[in-house]
């Protein structure tokens, strides 16, 4: 409960500067007929929605272990990932949609100093949240604040492209503005495909840990022949374990309980994140 509670505090505070910059970027955007600016600020708009849909499924996630959940409710938030990946689908397609029509009916961008401290400014800002974010998700193994700091992630180089773009404008190649846009809808939607490609491996139980891994340590210990049929899936965090071993066929029936529990525990203590082991403990002449 209490890293729930971390988290969320995490999403509040991103969501204050998220929003800050996206408001700004989007009104001085729109004065200044800036498509790039706007799709900019669309785009850090679209952060500051991701982190109330994270706040959702973290609020869904806090859950405990009940009757109809009995494995718990952690996935909701990589189930919220998906909707952060829906937004940027939906801000990237805005975003294309807006820019061909520039291309057949051209405006040309106020460009001044202030656009440009503007813009700078959102610039930093991004790279200190995307750097504190992607740091506290990992050290929370929070699906959530991962995938949201790959969002702001795109969104500093969205930036980037965007201060390229005024300059290029004051230079007298307004049209760079357009075709400035269009990539940046593009690199929207590359951040929405990674996003949905990371939840999809979660909640389609994709492979958690390499098997080689889980081998490695279940074969040193002592009692065990050998391993085979290694299953993991799972969040980072909540990671469960299926495997058989093979052991002497001489062993007692208690040993082998005993073994099986051993090879949990040590499983759990050599690998972070492993919170369910099953183990098949079979006679080592048995046909694998």
């Amino acid at each position: 409960m209490d890293k729930f509670k971390e988290i969320k505090r995490i999403l509040i505070v991103i969501l204050f500067f998220n929003w800050l910059v996206a408001f700004s970027k989007l009104i001085y955007g729109l004065i200044t007929k800036s498509a790039a600016m706007t799709a900019d600020g669309v785009h850090s708009f679209a952060d500051g929605a991701s982190n109330i849909i994270g706040l959702v499924g973290i609020w869904a996630a806090s859950k405990p272990i009940d009757d109809d959940h009995p494995y718990g409710h952690k996935k909701y938030e990589t189930v919220a990932t998906l909707g952060i990946s829906v937004m940027l689908f939906l801000a990237s397609f805005d975003i294309i949609k807006d820019s061909f029509l520039r291309l057949f009916h051209p405006v040309v961008p106020d460009v001044n100093i202030f656009s440009f401290g503007l813009m700078v400014i959102g610039f930093l800002i991004n790279v200190v949240v995307m750097t504190y974010e992607r740091k506290k998700g990992i050290e929370l193994s929070s699906d959530v604040l991962v995938c949201d700091s790959i969002h702001t992630k795109s969104d500093m180089f969205v930036s980037s492209a965007v201060i390229v773009t005024l300059i290029s404008t004051k230079l007298g190649f307004p049209m760079l503005d357009t075709l400035v846009a269009l990539i940046i809808g593009v690199l929207i939607a590359k951040a929405g495909f990674e996003i949905l490609k990371r939840s999809s491996d979660v909640l389609c139980d994709g492979e958690a840990i390499e098997k080689a891994r889980i081998a490695r340590v279940v074969n040193s210990i002592s009692g065990v022949k050998s391993t085979h049929k290694i299953r993991t899936r799972g969040r980072e965090d909540d990671v469960h374990v299926d495997l058989h071993v093979t052991v002497n066929t001489k062993m007692h029936v208690d040993d082998a309980h005993g073994l099986s529990h051993r090879i949990s525990d040590i499983l759990k203590e050599k690998i972070p994140g492993i919170t369910d082991v099953i183990v098949h403990v079979e006679p080592s002449e048995s046909k694998l």
